[in-house]
């Protein structure tokens, strides 16, 4: 017993001195000070229907080659965790088994052996023709070539996959338990499990899942017995954005990001700020009052605007970019882009850019998921039908319930880049205020953000707690509404529409005049933290 102790000393001691390094932030949610709220209303999901599940033994485990669907949970509390997450995915893809859906990221607090640094968790769904003991070696071996060692029970590591579930079997060998044993325990890992289903219970496979865990609503159940949504924020267990080398928690504050258009045919600022000189001081400027992220435009998307060439884009972002990057001020602060490039996205990471943001969402250059994938960096998917020349076609805005449609074609946008290997974790949501919309629907979307978010999460819970965007700034639904026809005297519209988007659910606002806009964050939030009590 004394040398187990002793043994689990050096390993803390080491692990602690990789946590402590750089590697990964002794404090990750002070390295950026950024948090912000996530306002969930859902409602509680339903019942899951009994279903028929098979049982084996180790007889019974024979190879299997038709395609099973799986569930694998991730966990490290050693070195930089993001970026072992990161390789685990990479080895998992070359290993046999399709990721097809990515859990969000947690950070938790140590379990049974506490005195060690905190944890991420996630999960991820996917297919494989592995039998489940093949499954259990190749996870193995996973752990083994990203330096896992034998250790101290539940004590520090650098990578743990476990198989949560496989097909709609129940196995319990020597060497293998599922479901896991010990998930209706662990709030670390039911929070990403359940994030992995859909509260519609319409999907087969998941209903034969609900059915292995024993209770009548299924993993819901089970997950709302620990706290449900109640215990996230809590330091037991945070939701978390893996930004830089940093991790973000949302439930604190709004978030609000400045618009920096370097065009010269933007339809409010356009021609003001292409030399770098005024870029620059403009950018200093939305710093100053309180901006949390500068977003970059290089491109106008306003309707029927000249489509530039990746070249020509690039051309007039770099020199700002790299002005900006340079900036005292920027430190602690995020840097987006505003591209649908590929070619664009990657330089401007290559650059120091830290987000991506894409009016298209992938559709007008596909390619950009892929390498935003590569890229590691958070990603902005927004709705819009067609392009900034046909998007306010009138075949493009018609919607029968718009807040549905929305829901169900952001979603669609959203399952591309996670397909492409763009996990939760890393992507934003933008409902596309001022695309492929009339001016009621931007006021019905602004409204029903709840509504979009529980659309989600009848297809995917996890989809529905992503952090959304929303950019209404000084855009002409506003000026139709107030009969104000200079979009610089859109402001004031503008902190109304933002404050109504924050009280339903937005969690990062695009504005361009900051000052007003973090001053209607501010009490937007006082009013949520209100509300919850």
């Amino acid at each position: 017993m004394l040398r187990a102790k002793d043994t689990f000393r050096k390993m803390y001691s080491v692990a602690k001195g990789y946590y402590c390094t750089g590697l990964a932030p002794p404090n990750a949610f002070s390295a950026l000070d950024l948090r912000h709220s996530l306002s969930s209303s859902r409602k509680p999901p339903g019942h899951a229907n009994p279903f028929r599940v098979r049982s084996y033994t180790q007889c019974a485990l024979a190879g299997d080659s038709a395609d099973q669907e799986i569930v694998i949970a991730l966990g490290s509390n050693v070195g930089d965790r993001v970026g072992t997450f990161d390789i685990a995915l990479r080895l998992m893809r070359s290993s046999g088994i399709r990721i097809t859906r990515h859990a969000c990221l947690y950070e938790t607090a140590p379990a049974y052996v506490t005195d060690q640094p905190r944890f991420l968790n996630s999960a991820v769904r996917g297919t494989t023709k592995l039998g489940p003991h093949d499954l259990l070696r190749k996870l193995k071996e996973i752990e083994k070539d990203i330096g896992r060692t034998a250790g101290i029970r539940y004590g520090p590591r650098p990578i743990d996959l476990d198989i949560l579930l496989y097909g709609d079997s129940r196995i319990s060998t020597e060497s293998l338990i599922v479901p896991h044993e010990r998930i209706h325990e662990r709030p670390f890992v039911l929070a990403p499990l359940v994030d992995l289903l859909g509260s519609s219970a319409e999907d087969g496979m998941e209903k034969r899942w609900h059915s292995l865990s024993k209770c009548s609503s299924g993993f819901f159940d089970l997950w709302n017995k620990l706290g449900g949504e109640s215990i996230i924020g809590t330091e037991g267990i945070k939701r978390v954005m893996s930004v830089g080398n940093a991790l973000l928690d949302w439930r604190g504050r709004t978030l609000v990001m400045g618009v920096l258009n370097l065009t010269p045919d933007s339809f409010s600022d356009g021609g003001k700020f292409q030399e770098v000189e005024a870029a620059i001081s403009q950018a200093r400027l939305l710093l100053s009052e309180g901006a949390d992220i500068i977003d970059i435009g290089a491109q106008s998307t306003r309707p029927f605007a000249r489509r530039l060439s990746a070249e020509e884009e690039l051309e007039r972002l770099v020199p700002v970019l790299d002005a900006i990057t340079k900036l005292p001020e920027m430190e602690g602060k995020l840097l987006s882009v505003d591209t649908f490039y590929a070619q664009v996205a990657a330089e401007a990471v290559k650059r120091g850019a830290t987000m991506i943001n894409d009016v298209s969402g992938g559709q007008l250059d596909p390619s950009i998921l892929q390498v935003v994938a590569e890229l590691g960096v958070p990603y902005v998917t927004m709705h819009m039908r067609g392009d900034p020349s046909t998007m306010q076609n009138e075949q493009n805005l018609q919607y029968g319930d718009v807040c549905k449609e929305v829901a169900s074609e952001l979603y669609a946008r959203l399952r591309a880049a996670e397909l492409s290997g763009i996990p939760l974790w890393r992507i934003v949501l933008d409902p596309g205020i001022g695309f492929s919309k009339k001016s009621t629907q931007n006021i019905e979307v602004i409204a029903g953000l709840d509504s979009i978010r529980e659309e989600m999460g009848k297809m995917s819970l996890g989809a529905s707690h992503v952090p959304i965007l929303l950019g209404p700034s000084r855009k002409s639904f506003l000026g139709e509404i107030c009969n104000r026809t200079d979009p610089v005297e859109r402001d004031a519209a503008t902190a109304a529409a933002v404050t109504v988007g924050i009280l339903n659910g937005a969690n990062i606002v695009r504005v361009h005049n900051v000052r007003y806009n973090v001053d209607a964050a501010k009490v937007s939030d006082a009013s949520l933290k209100y509300r919850r009590k």
